[in-house]
């Protein structure tokens, strides 16, 4: 039984920023190591909205079977606890059937969560903004770090005066769940890993060559029915519906921008989206990086291959 419990199952991580190629480089691995897919994609989990998302086709999936992909309705909210908690469990019965795993998606939250199992504690969210908007009303930024050194010193010991931001969010996680996010930080880290995890990163040399795919992909969405999704899902007002691609037009579906202004706006935020991604992942010294713009797709997935290979086999 203990032998059971501590055993790390092997899986494959494919990550980068939004239009580089993940989809297609991992299905190719899925189908060489006879593997599933599981998305850690924060909006491709959510029915619906599948231009704006970018879910792969059917074609797309080369009939490999994807898990948590059109996963949850619309008017539900997902949490980092909670896609974890999915996540593990249909890991579980991949592994239990003799397949691997091939992860792919941009949130890069949802996959450390799941590979350093880190435990966020999940939070009623009736009335937090209200409650901590409250809390804070009327300080200046010097008396709300003041707070901060009150609730949690050791947070306010790391975190600058004047970085707003960041005192802001450590307070909020204080007045809206009860703990310190340093007593949370402590909590999260407690258990190992279940996983060994093999990461294999799509980048740029040249940013231009990336933004030139993210604009191409969007002309592309356009012509596949953008508009209509955005007629579709613009009235709903939950998170699931803030992604990327539906918020942008909605101002030319109201008639209040035109669609070069909307197109435009587009683009530009999924550039900045790129851009954090590519920021969140660099922080991850484990990944083994190909650049799109100096390998073919062909020569990626021979090398990716011989890594894996190699990595799963030390």
């Amino acid at each position: 039984m203990k032998q059971e419990e501590t055993k790390m199952i092997s899986v494959i991580a494919v990550v980068g920023p939004t239009a580089s190629g993940k989809t297609t480089l991992a299905v190719e691995l899925a189908k060489h190591f006879d593997a599933e897919i599981l998305s850690f994609d924060s909006m491709q989990l959510y029915e619906g909205m599948d231009i704006a998302t970018a879910k792969p086709t059917f074609s797309e999936m080369q009939g490999v079977p994807h898990h948590m992909i059109s996963a949850i309705p619309l008017d539900e909210e997902m949490s980092v606890a909670k896609y974890k908690r999915l996540a593990d469990e249909i890991i579980k019965d991949i592994d239990v059937r003799g397949k691997r795993v091939v992860l792919v998606g941009g949130t890069g939250l949802y996959l450390d969560a799941l590979i350093d199992n880190i435990e966020f504690l999940e939070v009623d969210k009736t009335g937090v903004e209200e409650k901590f908007c409250k809390e804070i009303e009327g300080l200046t930024p010097a008396e709300m770090y003041e707070r901060l050194k009150e609730v949690d010193p050791e947070s306010a010991d790391r975190i600058h005066i004047n970085n707003v931001a960041r005192v802001a969010r450590a307070l909020k996680v204080y007045y809206t769940t009860g703990y310190t996010i340093t007593h949370q930080v402590k909590e999260s880290r407690k258990n190992p890993s279940k996983y060994k995890a093999i990461y294999i990163g799509l980048n740029v040399k040249n940013r231009e060559y990336l933004y030139d795919r993210i604009n191409k992909r969007i002309d592309d969405m356009l012509e596949n029915g953008l508009l209509d999704e955005v007629k579709e899902y613009k009235s709903l007002g939950n998170t699931s519906c803030q992604a990327i691609g539906i918020k942008e037009l909605v101002p030319y579906v109201n008639g209040e921008k035109t669609l070069e202004e909307c197109l435009e706006s587009l683009k530009q935020s999924t550039r900045r989206y790129a851009k954090r991604q590519l920021t969140w992942f660099r922080r991850n010294d484990r990944i083994h990086w190909f650049y799109i713009d100096e390998k073919t797709q062909k020569e990626i997935l021979k090398e990716a291959i011989e890594i894996i290979e190699k990595e799963m086999n030390t």
